[in-house]
């Protein structure tokens, strides 16, 4: 058996921008994907502070060192720039080393740099 487990988390981003033109997904800051282990076109979910929200999309690698946390397409209506964000990656897992897995967890300031 399996167990669906958190792979990893980038705690409280600042969310930069949206764009609701664009066909879809989450852009995010290149340094803070290789930081939380998540690949360009990982899906991911994505928690919104502010207003609750929470959705499922993929990612798309930013420009490193940017601090850049951008909103895609229609996911652009579910945040404002400024709101508090959490971005979860999860993992399939084997029972017997479920019990011992630690995630990844990546703290980030006002500015999305890595703390």
């Amino acid at each position: 058996m399996y167990r669906c487990m958190l792979k990893s988390k980038i705690h409280r981003a600042v969310l930069t921008d949206t764009n609701i033109n664009y066909v879809g997904s989450i852009t995010i800051d290149r340094d803070l994907l290789e930081a939380a282990d998540i690949l360009p076109y990982e899906k991911v979910q994505v928690v919104n502070n502010n207003n609750g929200a929470r959705f499922e999309t993929y990612v798309i690698e930013g420009e490193p060192g940017s601090g850049q946390v951008c909103l895609n397409g229609a996911a652009a209506r579910l945040g404002e720039p400024g709101d508090i964000l959490i971005i979860l990656s999860y993992v399939q897992v084997e029972e017997e080393k479920a019990r011992e897995y630690k995630p990844r967890v990546v703290f980030v300031d006002e500015k999305n740099r890595i703390v």
